[in-house]
């Protein structure tokens, strides 16, 4: 190997000679020199005021502007009503008479501070604002292609009903729906390519930014001037708006008889997106994005007298209107939030009572079952079987932001835990050791899960009395084991966890009657206890109200508990 004291790799040579070792530096010129050449270089040009100063040095003396009024004059002022760099020519003048001139070493400390101001702010908030974006128009794209595909598939069913006379239409609608699929796929691609174009912008300014940032030369520096309010200027987001299959009798008129597809539209939303904040920072204190806790929760409204036998246990929100519950019965149901009353029931395919269930982004029920091993999903009222496991038994699933299922299992026998992520039946990831081959979860059944905003997975477990928080890659984040004092003094037991839109992690507290709410990192921030008796499930509306289960009382409250 070679020695790294006889390596000439780093040493800088002079700029005129390109032999001998750097020594000197030429601030007005920006040439690197040895003292050989110090002379030969001030000679080639004696009309500049040279500045030569040592290596270590350089940078370190002002490029003062040239004057546009007196040729070879630095300016070493600035007149602040007329907005122009002058000299001391000028200021002999009666030109600037009664002006207020300042310092140009003060007028370029005020321009790098506001400049390096409009960078944080474009690294801080813009850019991570158009990231979000992408990610949002990237999932509507891959939504958008999961339900053209639902809405291929009903067509498909109700054709297999008229047989092989009306294979011909179900083709022509077929066609229709995929035209109307590229159509909007391609206004969302159009989009995307838009605010990539946005992010490349930005990226460029801030390129720009920093070469003024790093520069002395004044001149370069007042040239620049970061686009911040245009960049402010978001984008419209884009909803695609999908048609609808409605089927027909079998008539004489089989092309109008067999079923029509709705027009389709995309909705833009002027304000559809906002400008990404930190809640910890002065500004996202008074975004309206930004929600405060309230000082004291409210219970807005309880449904009673639901139809369990002995506890209920979770509920899952299908709408601001709907919510699912299970309980300890076969059966899984939907009741009105506002009416309190039964508008559905769906009955377990094996007869037990489900573990956990959990509502999709398209609206689909989802139950795991214990006793045959299966994780299954509601449509149209069918069942289907999604995921069958051997050697293992699943517990808590949750839908997450890109549709896939999260679900908790143990090993036959209590060895083993883990959480896996599917995506339909298909496995994408095992969570279930740190990085020394330490098991990350304890091995009894009662394990509820959720993913945060911010795609860490949120693991309550009721035998270790712990929060466990992963990040999206499966890494051990934090684990929160409740907060002291509790309220009845009684050991910290979680149960139902749930998140919001601010990225708090609720989680019930079932020993002490009470939810603890911490924020995305583990701290913890309030109890809420609303006169709860032994709470279990937890589920958030699209307005952060939550949903909370009353186990043996067989009651779900709403609560309010944030402005």
């Amino acid at each position: 190997m070679m020695d790294p004291r006889a390596s000439a790799q780093d040493v800088m040579q002079c700029d005129l000679c390109e032999t001998a070792m750097v020594q000197m530096h030429c601030d007005t010129c920006l040439v690197n020199l040895c003292k050989a050449c110090v002379g030969e270089h001030i000679s080639t040009d004696e009309c500049k005021d040279h500045k030569v100063v040592k290596f270590q040095s350089r940078k370190s003396t002002p490029l003062y502007p040239g004057c546009t009024s007196h040729n070879k004059e630095r300016c070493e002022m600035f007149c602040n009503q007329c907005h122009i760099p002058v000299c001391s020519t000028c200021l002999a003048s009666d030109q600037h008479l009664g002006h207020k001139l300042l310092k140009m070493m003060q007028v370029l400390q005020e321009k790098k501070e506001k400049i390096a101001k409009g960078k944080r702010e474009l690294n801080e908030t813009i850019f991570p604002t158009y990231q979000d974006i992408v990610s949002d128009v990237q999932n509507r794209m891959s939504q958008l292609k999961k339900k053209y595909g639902n809405l291929l598939t009903a067509i498909t069913k109700h054709g297999e009903v008229w047989h092989r006379e009306i294979d011909k239409l179900v083709k022509k609608l077929k066609a229709e729906v995929e035209e109307m699929k590229t159509t909007q796929s391609h206004t969302l691609q159009k989009h995307l390519d838009e605010v990539n174009k946005k992010i490349s912008d930005i990226n460029n300014e801030i390129s720009s930014i920093d070469a003024a940032l790093d520069s002395n030369d004044i001149s370069t520096v007042l040239s620049v001037m970061p686009d911040v309010d245009e960049y402010k200027k978001l984008p419209q987001k884009i909803v695609p708006l999908l048609p609808k299959f409605t089927p027909g009798r079998i008539q004489k008129e089989l092309c109008k008889m067999f079923g029509t597809l709705s027009s389709i539209s995309v909705r833009s939303e002027e304000h559809g997106y906002s400008i990404k904040t930190k809640q910890k920072s002065p500004e996202a204190a008074s975004s309206p994005v930004i929600k405060q806790l309230l000082d004291e929760p409210q219970t807005v409204t309880t449904i009673l007298h639901i139809g369990y036998r002995h506890n209920l246990f979770n509920v899952g929100c299908l709408s601001d209107e709907e919510i699912w519950t299970c309980g300890d019965i076969r059966t899984m149901k939907l009741y009105s939030i506002n009416q309190g009353s039964l508008l559905k029931s769906i009955t377990t395919t094996s007869g037990y009572s489900p573990q956990d269930i959990a509502v999709t982004n398209s609206g689909d029920l989802v139950y795991t079952d214990y006793w045959d091993r299966t994780v299954n999903i509601v449509k149209n009222e069918e069942i289907q079987t999604v995921i069958r496991l051997q050697n293992w038994t699943p517990h808590g699933v949750c839908s997450t932001a890109a549709d896939d299922l999260l679900v908790t299992m143990v090993s036959d026998g209590g060895k083993q835990s883990k959480v896996v992520r599917y995506s339909g039946s298909k496995k994408k990831q095992t969570v279930q050791f740190d990085d020394q081959g330490h098991p990350l979860y304890s091995f009894d059944h009662y394990k509820y899960i959720i993913e945060n905003r911010n795609l860490d997975i949120c693991v309550a477990e009721h035998k270790a009395r712990a929060v466990k928080v992963v990040n999206h890659a499966g890494k051990p984040r934090f684990m929160y084991i409740g907060h002291t004092p509790a309220p009845k003094n009684k050991p910290f037991c979680p149960l139902g966890i749930t998140t919001d839109s601010q990225s708090h992690i609720l989680t019930a507290d079932y020993y002490n009657d009470c939810l603890h709410i911490i924020d995305q990192d583990g701290q913890f921030l309030r109890y809420i206890d609303c006169g709860l008796s032994e709470p279990w499930g937890l589920c958030i509306d699209t307005n952060d109200n939550l949903f909370v289960v009353k186990c043996r009382n067989k009651q779900v409250k709403k609560i309010k508990y944030q402005q």
